[in-house]
């Protein structure tokens, strides 16, 4: 029996649903069936009763609803008494641009809260940079997109987001509201693009996507700068493709650039979660690995990571 079968099953019974417990928890139903299942076997005996009008809990299901709030209760005063002993130490955390832009503050506040003598070393670059910092052990944690050059890494997906096209507003447009309409790879042929070069993820994400569309991009610049980028596509020079998060940091975004979601299925960019292997990491680097995935979760739910979506993981 794991806790985190109580915490889906208190959190069902609290619900009368399966599926909104399911919601909640951030997990597919399925899995969550299968949880409070092989609960039931462990126990051998019923502890829901499961109708179309929802799930209630049976004279056993209830009397372990109650024991089973007791532990988390402990279980979360033993998960306090933990973090009061106060984590020590520098730990090095890699993002690129994009991500830092989003994510840096809300992760630094979180970690200032919950381990305020945890220093923070956050390193802003484009992702193959981050890469090769963290392949050198300069880094303990990132977040990546291309994890195939991954050697003795930990690797957990945590997002995908969606990308768009993003263009210069022509002269006279400012007061319009920003194109949202679908944009198809096939389209971008002949379109002048402004991309990073190929050591980074963003830019193998494209690859692949313009080999499928069966076209080659007509490049006229590539820049290793995010804030450059933008400046130049700013400037009328082109256009590129980048998740929203690239817009974070632009003043005035809606009156500089026109943006368009790109239709493509398969045309995201996957965040992975990236870490030294477990034995090489401090106590303060795997708490600030939770506390970093937990605040990219927090971003996406509430909605201020914009074309962003969980990974679930089901196990």
């Amino acid at each position: 029996m794991e806790l985190r079968q109580l915490k889906y099953f208190v959190r069902v019974v609290e619900l009368g649903s399966m599926s909104r417990a399911a919601l909640d928890l951030d997990l597919v139903q399925s899995a969550l069936s299968q949880q409070i299942s092989r609960l039931e076997s462990e126990l051998s005996t019923r502890l829901l009763q499961r109708s179309s009008k929802g799930v209630t809990p049976t004279e056993a299901g209830l009397a372990f609803f109650r024991e089973a709030q007791l532990t988390l209760r402990h279980a979360e005063q033993a998960v306090r008494a933990a973090q009061q002993s106060r984590l020590t130490g520098t730990v090095s955390v890699g993002l690129a641009s994009t991500t830092a832009s989003v994510l840096g503050v809300p992760l630094m506040r979180a970690m200032r809260e919950r381990y305020p003598d945890v220093r923070l070393h956050m390193v802003e670059s484009m992702s193959g940079h981050v890469t090769t910092m963290l392949n050198a052990r300069q880094l303990d944690l990132a977040v990546l997109f291309d994890t195939g050059t991954a050697r003795r890494w930990s690797v957990m997906p945590l997002l995908q987001e969606k990308l768009f096209l993003i263009s210069p507003r022509a002269p006279g447009e400012s007061g319009k509201p920003p194109n949202t309409a679908m944009t198809r790879m096939a389209q971008l042929k002949g379109v002048p693009l402004i991309l990073p070069t190929g050591a980074h993820g963003l830019r193998s994400t494209l690859d692949a996507a313009f080999a499928r569309a069966k076209f080659k991009p007509e490049l006229v610049a590539e820049i290793d700068s995010l804030a450059m980028l933008m400046d130049a596509v700013s400037a009328g020079l082109g256009s590129t493709v980048q998740p929203w998060a690239a817009l974070g940091r632009v003043t005035e975004a809606a009156q500089r650039f026109q943006w368009s979601e790109i239709a493509d299925a398969q045309v995201h960019r996957t965040n992975a979660l990236c870490s030294l292997s477990d034995d090489e990491l401090s106590p303060a680097a795997l708490a600030t690995r939770v506390v970093l995935a937990d605040c990219a979760r927090q971003l996406v739910r509430s909605g201020q990571w914009v074309g962003a979506r969980l990974i679930h993981h089901d196990s």
